[in-house]
């Protein structure tokens, strides 16, 4: 039997990189997995139909994090596909790099108001749909929390609150058997990344440089963890943070 079999997880902001790695990877330990995006509906349509042509369950389902009536109706529809839920992958994330005297109001809420409140508006639905078994809930931080890089004030600010918000939560939900845990990336090969230039860049020459194995991450690299938190096996962990970064921090 497969380490995930009969489990139900969402993973939010899976319709590309390190969140569609995820849910592809829980899949296939057996997972059912619904697909939340918020606006690439091409991207999870994507990722859904590569899990079920392999035999897994899979459905796509629309929501930006960031608001309470969307979260709402990402586990209405989770519990009406699937009638349960068992894992929470809290992926959504967005991120601009910018020098102190770049920040705005408009930057910092747009960075706070998906990467922290919709973790924990989510995370909150979350443990209302969880069984008297309990759960998992598994947050995506970044080791950007530990290395503060110049020139990523807000975002590594986000990432801060995310190791933090892990730890209390951890506190106050185990007596519910719901653990919470986090993986911290290093930098990681995204459709992202390519975005903003990184890939390729001197930035990635030097965060290599400074990587003990030598290179960056890939989403495959990050999804056998997130398997290892949402199973049984790590069952005696709460509260942690994972890095995950080839050993750079």
């Amino acid at each position: 039997m497969s380490k995930l079999t009969n489990k139900v997880a969402v993973v939010t902001g899976a319709s590309k990189g390190i969140g569609a790695g995820i849910a592809k990877g829980l899949a296939a330990e057996g997972a059912s997995v619904v697909v939340n995006y918020a606006s690439s509906k091409e991207g999870a349509d994507r990722v859904v139909k590569e899990i079920t042509s392999k035999g897994g369950k899979a459905i796509a389902v629309q929501g930006d994090v960031g608001k309470a009536a969307d979260v709402q109706r990402i586990f209405a529809e989770t519990k009406k596909a699937f009638g349960r839920l068992d894992v929470l992958v809290n992926n959504a994330g967005v991120y601009k790099f910018s020098e102190l005297g770049e920040v705005t109001e408009e930057l910092f809420n747009w960075h706070f108001n998906t990467n922290v409140l919709g973790l924990l508006l989510a995370t909150q639905e979350a443990v209302k749909h969880f069984g008297a078994e309990g759960g998992s809930v598994i947050n995506i931080g970044s080791t950007a929390s530990r290395v503060t890089p110049a020139a990523t004030v807000v975002y590594t600010a986000t990432k801060g609150a995310v190791d933090a918000v892990t730890n209390v939560l951890a506190k106050e939900l185990g007596p519910k058997k719901i653990r919470v845990n986090s993986i911290n990336p290093g930098m990681v090969e995204t459709e992202g990344a390519h975005a903003i230039g990184v890939i390729g860049s001197d930035f990635q020459k030097t965060w290599e440089a400074q990587t003990p194995l030598g290179r960056i991450g890939q989403p495959e690299d990050i999804a056998p963890i997130a398997v290892f938190l949402a199973s049984s096996d790590s069952g005696w962990l709460t509260g942690e943070t994972l890095l995950a970064s080839g050993g750079q921090r």
